[in-house]
């Protein structure tokens, strides 16, 4: 199978308290790389409903998809990713839960001394983070008028989403990357490192704030790039 023919289809899977327009820069360089890309817009009301919106992307490709979650977005590609269209899995920042675990049980227990994300109590089945603390906390590293919007605009993420466990990870049999953020400060680096070194993943590391797919899209193009055409040629 030659890498013109294979995994040229990319879908990209947002986290909580976003939606999917942060990918627009993502989007535009595996575009004009010539990939196809869709891009998944979540409810997250539950993580079963986010799984069912992603499976319906992934149906309508044409060929061997490479799935990408960022935060939240991994524990959807965990579970949608066991899809048979599914050749590659990509993490970003993201939760890589195993088998009847969730974002809950992962952030239960977080590293001494490492920082605490500013969500704020849940209201109505849903949770905001603090608007004041959310660019610092979640996009350290874009520029301050873009933080302070995607704090103005942030979608509420709900309870049954953060809770919702996987059933079959979809990392124990395909093969996955994953982009460790150095300055994270929602999900703690020390997290990241054991979640995908756990999955087996192809990790990098790159010096960038929890918001790193839209900080930094064209290390986030090159490892998809990576993902898609190791797939290929494998």
């Amino acid at each position: 199978m030659g890498t013109d023919q294979a995994a040229r289809n990319v879908v990209l899977v947002h986290g909580g308290w976003v939606d999917g327009s942060g990918w627009q820069g993502v989007y535009n360089i595996l575009a004009k790389d010539g990939y196809n890309v869709s891009v998944v817009q979540n409810p997250t009301v539950s993580l079963e409903g986010d799984a069912a919106a992603t499976r319906q992307v992934i149906d309508v490709q044409d060929g061997p998809v490479v799935l990408v979650g960022h935060s939240y977005g991994g524990a959807v590609i965990t579970e949608a990713g066991n899809h048979p269209k599914v050749a590659a899995l990509v993490y970003l920042a993201a939760f890589a839960p195993d088998r009847n675990e969730s974002v809950n049980t992962l952030i239960a227990n977080p590293p001494p001394g490492a920082a605490v994300p500013p969500i704020l109590p849940p209201k109505d089945g849903f949770l905001v983070l603090d608007r004041a603390k959310f660019p610092s906390s979640f996009a350290g590293d874009v520029p301050a008028e873009q933080a302070e919007f995607m704090a103005a605009s942030q979608v509420p993420w709900g309870v049954d989403a953060a809770g919702g466990s996987i059933t079959e990870p979809a990392w124990r049999t395909k093969p996955s990357w994953y982009m460790i953020a150095t300055e994270d400060r929602m999900i703690p680096p020390p997290a990241q490192h054991a979640m995908s070194e756990r999955a087996g993943s192809r990790v990098v590391e790159v010096a960038g704030s929890h918001a790193i797919y839209v900080s930094q899209p064209a290390a986030v193009a090159t490892l998809i790039g990576q993902a898609a055409s190791a797939v290929a040629t494998g």
